[in-house]
């Protein structure tokens, strides 16, 4: 389980890892043969690059949905600072299609996407087509590390431009983008999502409740 693994070796794992996640299916997949699989059996599922990704579902823990509703808190504050057109703020598992044609298909924890992604995508839409401003991953007490290299990795491949992950029990936040190397920090100080959300910055013990 990654709730007890060193952040510092586990985000080396994610910078030199190529494709380490284990893809449970050879057979490549489209997003309408996800969606037609059954949601009542207790399993979660993901595409990645049309591959399928399986994980037995479970409860996410108090410290994962507290930094959550912390994070989600804190952006609502700062997107309503916004002058319109505003983006939009997305949380609990936001399905999301990354790709297309091999198709990425994700839950993210928490999501901001821009205007223009807002009004392409219909208010009823079940997926998000197109890729969040920033994608916030929570480490849960049953998240593996396959996992969540795979999602991070999922997330920087398909050009998301800014991804936060949060470990509760560290306290931590990692942020990684396409094109520079990750930082870590911690409870003493603030966390910026600049340029990408213009203003905002939060200090980093307010998402774990410190």
């Amino acid at each position: 389980m990654f709730a007890g693994a060193d952040p510092v070796y586990f985000q080396e794992l994610i910078l030199g890892a190529t494709d380490m996640s284990i893809m449970h299916s050879t057979q490549l997949l489209t997003t309408a043969d996800l969606l037609a699989m059954p949601d009542d059996d207790g399993m979660e599922r993901e595409l990645a690059r049309g591959k399928l990704r399986e994980y037995e579902m479970t409860s996410r823990g108090r410290r994962h949905t507290k930094a959550g509703g912390n994070i989600a808190t804190a952006l609502n504050i700062w997107l309503r600072t916004q002058p319109e057109p505003r983006g939009e703020l997305l949380a609990g598992e936001a399905g999301f299609q990354l790709e297309h044609d091999p198709d990425t298909t994700v839950g993210i924890d928490v999501a901001y996407i821009s205007a223009e992604t807002a009004k392409a995508n219909p208010p009823d839409a079940f997926l998000i087509d197109g890729i969040p401003l920033l994608a916030v991953e929570i480490v849960s007490p049953s998240d593996t590390q396959e996992r969540i290299i795979g999602k991070v990795q999922d997330y920087l491949a398909a050009g998301v431009p800014l991804v936060w992950l949060v470990e509760p029990v560290f306290e931590t936040i990692t942020v990684y983008r396409p094109d520079g190397e990750p930082q870590m920090f911690n409870v003493t100080q603030e966390i910026s999502a600049e340029p990408h959300l213009p203003g905002f910055r939060a200090p980093v013990a307010e998402v774990f409740g410190a």
